[in-house]
């Protein structure tokens, strides 16, 4: 439980601060409120479905952890999207991960909206992969800030102080990340 502050009136009729405890958020309440969002930033942010789900279930266990130790985050859900890019930076520097992507497999969704037909699936799988490919060939810092901004909804400052890096820098990732996207996928907007 965590206490927080009530302002109530004492008898001499001077504000008082009096604990209230709330109820802190259990861990599965945690998981089922965010595993599906942390997930997709792991396969956008990662562009593989299996580390992405390796990475998610790594980051669970860090808030599972985080949970039994006591120690609560102010906010859970910006705790953990810190810890999500922090486990996916780690997961890009490990040699093996290299290795690994050396591979390459591509990224799939697997989030289908509704039954089509083969030519139409056809047609939207290409260009699915082809929107892939061109998010993959983005510097790495374009890939987080366009996943913060567009996928998460983060705003430029939150983005900026989750990366450590200024507002601007935010902007001018964002700027040629869009700019990139749009010259690789024939947008003349």
């Amino acid at each position: 439980m965590r206490a927080s502050r009530e302002r109530l009136v004492g008898a001499d009729g001077r504000p008082r601060l009096a604990a209230v405890t709330e109820p802190e958020p259990r861990y599965e309440e945690l998981y089922e409120a965010h595993y599906r969002r942390v997930a997709r930033l792991c396969r956008v942010l990662l562009g593989d479905v299996g580390e992405a789900d390796d990475v998610a279930q790594e980051v669970f266990v860090k808030v599972l952890r985080e949970c039994q130790a006591g120690s609560r985050p102010l906010a859970w859900g910006r705790w953990i999207t810190q810890v999500t890019v922090n486990a996916c930076h780690d997961r890009r520097r490990s040699g093996w991960w290299r290795w690994w992507r050396r591979a390459g497999e591509e990224f799939e969704d697997h989030h289908a909206a509704s039954p089509r037909t083969p030519e139409a699936e056809l047609l939207s799988g290409e260009r699915r992969m082809h929107i892939w490919q061109a998010f993959a060939r983005l510097p790495l810092r374009q890939r987080e800030v366009f996943a913060l901004r567009h996928v998460e909804g983060w705003s430029t400052q939150e983005t900026a102080a989750l990366l450590g890096i200024d507002s601007g820098s935010v902007k001018r990732h964002l700027f040629r990340a869009i700019r990139r996207l749009r010259e690789a996928l024939g947008d003349d907007r």
